[in-house]
């Protein structure tokens, strides 16, 4: 009996083992045998040896994780027809979306099996033939986008079964023939713009307004209005007071004319003054053109420009819904305007939009296939690009704690925490390696070109990281310093308007001395004097009074200045004046680990802290993992 209840208790302990790691074997297959028979440009991390749920890119499975309800991969970049007899397996699939691929064929018949789908996204693909002509099949369907695809023939009829059907999206197709009569009240949204529709308007819809028909040869029938709402009119002759209501009526118009000039005059005095303050807390849509408020993407937005995604990056977004992310300013920069954007599933990214791109297409994309292809855990990743002939965007990781700049320069006292010696020491190290990281890129002739605090983040160990590189190749020469940020710029960028890996080590030698005298390149005193930081420091040297240099910050910390010293005599080694006579980066980063002579791999004696430093907050670095 005893070996039975041990036998019995294995076999319990198996099955809620077993249960614990549950993997719908079934739905698993048929997505490996869908993405493998279907060609990809980027790659997805569904590997038969991992369990599905919770792991694999763009896959949600139900509560017990037995079956898989929605698989999103938009913008993956899927090319040919759907393979039959994968994805129509997933019986329980209630979302699908593959929106912005190149995905080609007809409309696949087995997907008649997919009784459960709710919201079907196949928007900006190459789908060809007619339409599915029993749409009730899907009785559940609640929002249906086949938008920017090739699909013809006319619209069917069945849509009108949907009785859930919320909105509808066939704009940007081949279609033909008459708008069917859909009388479903719950229909809210409805776009069948850029048709070959034709025949007169159907009573049901004539409450959308034009412009989702637009594109079309239709007509609009006026109905007529029922006999309590007809309007009446006075029978001729008029009364004698009707000259007096006229002249009351043209006064009044007069009146209200001027009243509503009044009141756009005021807002567009309120909207220039927010304007001018170019207030980083301002909210909207990251939409083509400008911050914008509307909802949807531009219309003439062009369907082969896509989101370029590199490899190993697994955000499941595409650029209708970036372009649709709540955004806020978060600094305009020597290339552009950088954007905190956050998309409907709450993933955070960093936007930069960059403005007076000089080169063409091809050579943008090559640059960024370089910059996206650099890897190290001090160089911020370029995760994604976009490039279209008014838009040019690049998205990176968001880092929440802020640049070295906003943490160095932000307002002090109060519950700010001060930069201790050893964060400082971390930051240079690691914005150090990144910056001899991207030398070394093409042959080690590879130029940052912009190298600055604000371009330098912590990432999730409290060191540099490096960002915004490669950007100098594409863009229109440096303007004239005429902003804070030519304080970072060695003598002869101001003079020829070229970066150089030289300048790049003049620019890290400024941040360096940010670092230790904890003030801006170019700043200004109690007066109306501006004072050049390298210009300042070595006057300060030259007269021997090296510890008025150092941040009062720093004077807390006892047994640092020795350290602090030879920080100062690296810094001043990168701003010296002749390029030619400046250390290259990989010298840089040896120097500066021999400031404490250990520290090898980020694993530094930093980690051992000094007597009497501020612990570096555990939130320091991090940023937001991308949703599944």
């Amino acid at each position: 009996m005893k070996t039975l209840y041990i036998f019995s208790g294995i076999f319990l302990l198996g099955l809620i083992f077993s249960l614990g790691n549950a993997d719908p074997v079934d739905d698993k297959q048929a997505l490996l045998e869908f993405v493998s028979h279907l060609p990809h440009l980027h790659p997805i991390n569904w590997d038969k040896d991992s369990p599905v749920c919770n792991n694999w890119t763009g896959v949600t499975c139900s509560d017990d994780k037995s079956q898989v309800i929605s698989v999103r991969l938009p913008g993956v970049g899927f090319q040919g027809a759907i393979p039959p007899n994968t994805l129509s397996r997933l019986s329980a699939l209630q979302i699908l979306s593959l929106r912005s691929n190149r995905i080609s064929g007809f409309f696949p018949s087995d997907f008649v099996n997919l009784k459960n789908l709710t919201f079907l996204y196949l928007q900006y693909n190459d789908f060809v033939g007619s339409l599915p002509s029993d749409f009730s099949v899907w009785k559940n369907l609640t929002i249906i986008n086949l938008s920017n695809n090739r699909f013809n023939g006319s619209i069917p009829n069945s849509i009108s079964n949907l009785t859930s059907l919320q909105a509808l999206n066939l704009a940007t197709n081949s279609l033909s023939g008459e708008i069917p009569d859909l009388q479903l009240s719950s229909l809210q949204q409805l776009n069948l713009s850029h048709n070959n529709l034709s025949g007169s308007m159907p009573k049901s819809l004539l409450r959308f307004p034009p412009s989702v028909f637009s594109g079309n040869n239709i007509t609009f029938e006026t109905s007529p209005l029922p006999p309590a709402l007809s309007p009446s009119f006075p029978p001729y002759p008029k009364p004698r007071n009707s000259r007096k209501i006229g002249e009351m009526a043209l006064l009044g118009i007069i009146v209200a004319a001027c009243a509503l000039g009044l009141v756009a005059f005021a807002f567009l005095l309120i909207v220039c003054c927010s304007k001018r303050k170019g207030g980083d807390g301002f909210s909207g849509k990251l939409q083509k053109g400008g911050m914008s408020p509307e909802k949807g993407i531009p219309g003439s937005q062009d369907a082969n420009n896509r989101l370029i995604f590199f490899d190993g990056c697994n955000f499941v977004f595409d650029l209708e819904d970036l372009l649709r992310a709540s955004a806020e300013v978060l600094g305009k920069g020597t290339f552009g305007t950088t954007y905190k954007a956050i998309l409907e599933d709450a993933t955070t990214v960093v936007v930069k939009r960059l403005k007076e791109v000089s080169v063409g297409k091809r050579e943008f994309e090559q640059q960024m296939e370089v910059v996206g292809n650099i890897r190290h855990e001090n160089v911020v990743e370029l995760r994604a690009y976009y490039h279209s002939k008014d838009e040019k965007l690049m998205v990176y990781d968001y880092y929440s704690l802020g640049s070295v700049s906003t943490i160095l320069h932000g307002k002090r006292g109060g519950d700010r925490m001060p930069l201790d010696w050893d964060t400082r020491l971390r930051i240079a190290l690691g914005a150090a390696r990144g910056i001899a990281r991207i030398h070394a890129e093409n042959g080690g002739k590879f130029v940052h070109g912009n190298i600055k605090s604000s371009n330098i983040f912590l990432n999730a160990r409290g060191y540099g990281c490096v960002s915004d590189l490669g950007l100098t190749t594409v863009m229109s020469p440096l303007a004239p310093p005429i902003s804070r940020a030519a304080g970072y710029r060695a003598p002869e960028v101001t003079d020829t308007r070229k970066a150089s890996q030289s300048s790049d080590v003049y620019s890290f030698g400024v941040v360096l001395l940010e670092l230790l005298t904890g003030k801006s390149p170019i700043h200004a005193t109690g007066g109306d004097e501006v004072i050049h930081l390298v210009r300042w420091v070595h006057s300060v040297v030259r007269e021997e009074w090296t510890a008025e240099v150092f941040d009062v910050e720093l004077m807390r910390y006892p047994n640092i200045e020795e350290e602090m010293v030879e920080m100062l005599q690296i810094a001043m080694g990168c701003v010296i004046r002749m390029p030619d006579q400046r250390p290259k980066m990989p010298d840089v980063v040896r120097l500066i680990e021999n400031v404490r002579h250990t520290d090898t791999d980020n694993r530094s004696s930093f980690e051992t802290r000094s007597e009497g430093s501020t612990p570096l907050p555990t939130t320091v670095g991090t940023y937001s993992s991308p949703s599944q």
